[in-house]
């Protein structure tokens, strides 16, 4: 049950800055009264402004700022749901709208109609129409149940037995079989796409198998090639290993003769300094007559017997030299033939090892190519058995998905069936129909209006007189249709209270009993006012301060002082 408790407003219409406020939980019935223009159906236009974002009667929202401070409207509204207390604040100038639950503010959505329908479904659970169906009557913009066309009369029932929970359902379902045709739809897709991916993969398959036939040949033939490459260098290596083991016998002693051309060497040097020294002699026994250490006078026989001995001396050591060098010649010629033979041999080394390396490369060319094979052979037979392998299982999920969008399908269809307006609704609201019948005839008969007035399961109304004869709403004089309006506004109440769907502790009526109730009628509705006055907080709006001022329990009167509405 919604318990409204405060309404209050400022610079609203014609309210100035200042806040007016009502305790909509203080009397069981308060009666508004005031001058035409002095606010008091600022009221109603409040309240619905709070709760929906726009007002009772037909006023635009930029109309609803006071003309004279132009700013700051503002209207709150507070009420208990359960343990729950909430407070509406809304305004313009600045634009405003924030529920609190429990003294703290809800998070509001990116948009503000967000807000509002989380608001309307998910707190008050109702709409403005409903609102305006079963909490306030009015004379202005309200619009009565029997004239509002099938579909609304609809809604508002929906709302009023709760029912609105199956139409937000069926909207749902529509996008879910929206949603699960789509799916079907794509599932056959992807059935044709799977079937055509398969088709092409086995021509793919046979066309690669040719292709890597006449690739695994290429490469036989490669091998081929390759191998004779391989015995033709390895002739050469051969040849080469011969060659060198030859040339090799050929410098066996050149450790033998380098040494004895050092020797020679060493000779040569020792019997050229030899030389040196006779000739040495030789030149001073030529030269000198007298001794250089004792200064006596050489004599010229000895002189001639030394210097024919140096010759003879001199002479013998030529002919060694010379034989010496005709020695050293051989061995050198020998050696430079040694060197020549190993140079040879180096680069017959240098050739076998890139001959060696040629063959080795050759060899793993080889092997790889056998490997490529091999794997040619395992990846086709492999790549044959997993493409096929993955495909079908594609097609197994794609199976699966059709079977559980059908097992949907099925189920959709049955929950359609129960939640079109001639489903599981209808059969609630056929419950229904009789308790309403039967409330909207006590209220009649409550106010003295003596008709048979029901309503059938689409809302239509059949309504007789006692002596059987068939009217319509529209036949009825002004007062006997405020009479029809007024029970069934008691009985969207009762029904609302039974159902604890819409229920509130709040009814305002405004200037209903001015003009379309007669003395008796009025009389009449105030008797079925003060019967629902235990649970129920009444507002009645009106003009007939004379009749009805001794029979509320409060009494609020609007005036208007210095352009502004104020309550006296």
């Amino acid at each position: 049950m919604i318990l409204f408790k405060k309404l209050r407003w400022k610079n609203f219409l014609s309210t100035g800055n200042i806040f007016t406020e009502i305790d909509l939980n203080k009397h069981n019935t308060t009666l508004i009264v005031g001058e035409n223009g002095a606010g008091k159906s600022t009221m109603l236009d409040a309240l619905t402004f709070a709760l929906f974002g726009k007002p009772f009667r037909s006023i635009k929202k930029g109309q609803l700022i006071n003309t004279i401070t132009q700013k700051g409207m503002r209207v709150e509204v507070e009420f208990d749901i359960g343990v729950n207390r909430y407070k509406i604040v809304r305004g313009l100038k600045p634009v405003t709208f924030e529920v609190y639950q429990n003294d703290e503010m809800l998070n509001q959505s990116a948009e503000m109609r967000d807000y509002q329908e989380h608001l309307e479904r998910n707190i008050l659970k109702l709409n403005f129409k409903s609102f305006c169906q079963v909490v306030v009557l009015g004379s202005a913009s309200f619009v009565p149940f029997m004239q509002l066309p099938g579909g609304q009369r609809r809604e508002v029932i929906e709302d009023l037995l709760d029912l609105q929970i199956f139409t937000t359902m069926n909207s749902l379902l529509k996008d879910k079989v929206a949603n699960n045709n789509e799916a079907l739809d794509q599932i056959a897709n992807d059935q044709k796409v799977v079937t055509e991916k398969i088709k092409l993969v086995k021509e793919h398959l046979l066309e690669k198998q040719n292709n890597n036939e006449k690739i695994v040949a290429e490469k036989v033939n490669v091998i081929e090639d390759t191998k004779d490459k391989i015995d033709a260098m390895a002739v050469k290596l051969t040849d080469v290993m011969n060659k060198a083991m030859e040339l090799n016998k050929k410098t066996v002693k050149k450790d033998e003769v380098t040494k004895l051309i050092q020797k020679m060497t060493k000779y040569r040097h020792q019997i050229e300094a030899k030389v040196a020294l006779i000739n040495q002699d030789v030149e001073f026994f030529k030269n000198h007559d007298h001794c250089p250490t004792c200064t006596q006078v050489i004599d010229e026989d000895l002189k001639t017997q030394k210097l024919e001995h140096k010759e003879t001396e001199l002479n013998e050591i030529n002919n060694n030299l010379e034989l010496l060098t005709k020695k050293f010649d051989e061995a050198q010629t020998e050696l430079d033939e040694i060197m020549q033979h190993s140079a040879t041999i180096s680069q017959l080394t240098l050739e076998k090892v890139q001959i060696e390396s040629q063959i080795s490369s050759l060899n793993k060319y080889v092997k790889q190519l056998e490997r490529e094979i091999n794997h040619i052979n395992q990846l086709q037979e492999a790549d044959e058995d997993s493409k096929m392998e993955d495909l079908e299982a594609e097609m197994d999920v794609v199976a699966e998905r059709y079977n559980e969008a059908m097992d949907e399908k099925l189920i959709y269809t049955a929950a359609s069936m129960l939640l079109k307006d001639g489903g599981i609704k209808s059969r609630i609201i056929k419950q229904y129909v009789p308790v309403i019948n039967k409330l909207i005839s006590k209220y009649l008969s409550a106010m003295d209006f003596f008709v048979q007035f029901e309503l059938d399961e689409e809302f239509n109304e059949t309504i007789k007189s006692r002596f059987r004869d068939e009217f319509s709403y529209a036949s009825f004089s002004e007062g006997e249709k405020m009479r029809i309006n007024l029970a069934i506004l008691f009985t969207w109440r009762s029904v609302a209270k039974l159902r604890n769907s819409v229920s509130t502790n709040l009814l305002i009526m405004d200037e209903v009993m001015d003009s379309s109730l007669d003395a008796n009628g009025t009389e009449e509705f105030l008797k079925i006012l003060h019967n629902l006055t235990q649970d129920t907080n009444t507002f009645i709006i009106s003009h007939k301060t004379d009749q009805l001022y001794d029979k509320f329990a409060n009494v609020i009167r609007f005036e208007k002082k210095q352009n502004f509405s104020k309550v006296a």
